[in-house]
């Protein structure tokens, strides 16, 4: 069987700032996880080092001490293969640090409709965490108060006239608004980073973000 080629990838700004190291550790994790699987990016992300390397030295990072290296050392341990990494008796190895190698380590906590998510631990500045959206089901309507990356580890989903799969990554800022619906054929898992909260315009879902942080 074929795999279906990665098909939506990250931008030259999110690239050169990984490369500089001035993203906050949730998006780096996310960059990195998608690094492990798209071998477009990871030869965009080397051709970027050198450029990022110098404005690293005159831009501070929002960053802890040592979180960068942890997803560097996480990325260069398990990418040295080019076919894209399995998911679900392995993860991708920026996440090994986070969660462990397996899906089952993960500590799901429902938060309404059959929807279940586990918030990872990273600095401040923005937030990490795993999404499980049943097969068939959507995300509430929602628009968003910054930036939102959402990178699908398995299954897939469909997104207005796009279509995300294994390895796709979606950027959304303040201009979008979607309604996120899973692949019929299996649950999606999504690694999804946020720095700031979504924006839901119906009542339940908004009393629902309360409880849940999204």
């Amino acid at each position: 069987m074929t795999h279906r080629s990665i098909t939506h990838h990250l931008d030259e700004a999110t690239l050169l700032a990984y490369a500089a190291g001035t993203l906050p550790e949730a998006f780096n994790l996310i960059v990195a996880t998608h690094l492990s699987l798209c071998d477009v990016c990871r030869a965009d992300a080397h051709a970027y080092d050198a450029v990022g390397g110098a404005l690293l030295e005159d831009t501070p990072s929002d960053m802890t001490n040592g979180s960068l290296d942890k997803v560097l050392a996480s990325l260069d341990n398990g990418t040295t293969s080019s076919p894209a990494q399995k998911v679900g008796g392995d993860l991708p190895a920026p996440l090994h640090s986070y969660i462990g190698s397996d899906l089952s380590a993960v500590r799901w906590r429902p938060v309404g409709m059959g929807v279940k998510q586990a918030i990872l631990k990273t600095s401040k500045g923005a937030t990490a965490r795993l999404l499980c959206i049943p097969a068939g089901s959507a995300m509430p309507d929602h628009g968003h108060n910054g930036t939102e990356m959402t990178l699908v580890l398995k299954g897939a989903f469909q997104d207005a006239d796009d279509y995300f799969a294994r390895g796709d990554i979606e950027i959304a800022g303040k201009d979008v608004q979607h309604v996120p619906v899973a692949d019929i054929h299996e649950d999606c898992i999504c690694l999804a980073v946020t720095d700031a909260p979504l924006r839901f315009d119906g009542v339940l879902p908004r009393i629902w973000q309360r409880f849940v942080g999204i």
